[in-house]
């Protein structure tokens, strides 16, 4: 099953509004407003924190929680961030050229278009109502996920990294700075539906900037050598 979506223009009040269209994604022909993210309003109201979660990660740079000329801007729009280094310093002031390596890097490498960004929140949604102990998603929720990705998995979300099942109560747990569960990606360069997906806190930073296969490859590399050393 597929749907076909409104796509009629959102005006948007952010400062880099002019760089795209934000667009209503409910169902062409609908009746009401449009909305950017439809799918996301029963988590709005019986889990608030996972639906900002949900949106901040699918669409803002990795934030910094201080502010230097060094430590970059803290939650800028992903797309943002696929304008040229003279662009960027004109238009919006960000200098990349004065951050850290590793800043520049993390800006750069999740950079991601706006479609793709609309495409890894659905994903997300998807994802979270898939956990165990989820709240029951609405049949019209569950019906447009289902229509734009895969039928409706229950009990079916896992760490990507350890393949552990994924408890929704773990967001519950969640403390300033310090989630229990975190967006994370297959390969940390790209940031598109089908290379996010959720992970335990730990897992994502033991992950860090490998990919999931280089990850992988480097644990099997270490046990050999630690079986090799204790035989």
């Amino acid at each position: 099953m597929t749907i076909e979506l409104c796509y009629k223009p959102i005006v948007g009040r952010s400062r880099y509004e002019d760089l795209i269209k934000r667009r209503c994604y409910k169902p062409a022909g609908h009746t009401g407003k449009c909305e950017e993210f439809p799918y996301l309003a029963h988590l709005k109201q019986v889990a608030p924190r996972v639906e900002a979660k949900i949106k901040r990660d699918a669409t803002k740079t990795t934030g910094a929680a201080w502010k230097s000329d060094d430590a970059g801007p803290n939650r800028i729009d992903r797309w943002v961030m696929l304008l040229p280094d003279d662009e960027l310093h004109s238009r919006f002031g960000i200098n990349i050229a004065s951050m850290k390596p590793q800043v520049q890097a993390k800006l750069r490498e999740k950079a991601a278009t706006y479609e793709d960004c609309m495409e890894v929140a659905a994903k997300l949604a998807l994802n979270v109502y898939q956990m165990r102990n989820a709240p029951p998603a609405p049949p019209e929720i569950l019906q447009y996920l289902e229509a734009r990705f895969d039928a409706f998995r229950p009990n079916s979300t896992r760490c990507i990294v350890c393949r552990d099942h994924l408890d929704f109560k773990l967001f519950e747990n969640a403390q300033r700075g310090r989630a229990h569960i975190e967006t994370a990606h297959a390969n940390p360069r790209m940031h598109n539906p089908d290379n996010v997906g959720f992970a335990h806190r730990e897992c994502n930073i033991a992950q860090g900037s490998l990919s999931l296969q280089d990850f992988y490859d480097w644990i099997r590399s270490i046990i050999a050598r630690v079986d090799a050393h204790l035989s």
